[in-house]
C-alpha cells in the first residue's frame, strides 16, 4: 500500500510517498514510520488521514486504503 506524503513530510521521506503494510492501526502505522523516518518525532505533531478524513489511533488501514500523512501547518 502506499502512503502520500505532503509538505515537509515529503522532505524527510525523501519522495511523495512509500510502501507500507496494510491491515495495520493507524497508531502502528505512525510507530513505524517514526521508526523508519527518525526526523518524523521531530516534528510538533502530525496527522494520518485515511480515506480523506483524519483518522484515529484505533483505526486499521486496509489495503486499498488511500493514507496520507498531514504535516503540522502554521498560519497567521
Amino acid at each position: 500500500m502506499k502512503v502520500l506524503a505532503f509538505g515537509i513530510v515529503k522532505e524527510i521521506m525523501g519522495g511523495a510517498s512509500v510502501a507500507v503494510d496494510a491491515n495495520i492501526s493507524v497508531a502502528a502505522l505512525q510507530a513505524s514510520l517514526e521508526q523508519q523516518y527518525p526526523r518524523l518525532k521531530q516534528l510538533s505533531a502530525f496527522m494520518i488521514a485515511v480515506n480523506g478524513e483524519y483518522a484515529g489511533p484505533d483505526v486499521i488501514v486496509k489495503p486499498g486504503d488511500e493514507v496520507a500523512i498531514i504535516p503540522p501547518v502554521s498560519g497567521g
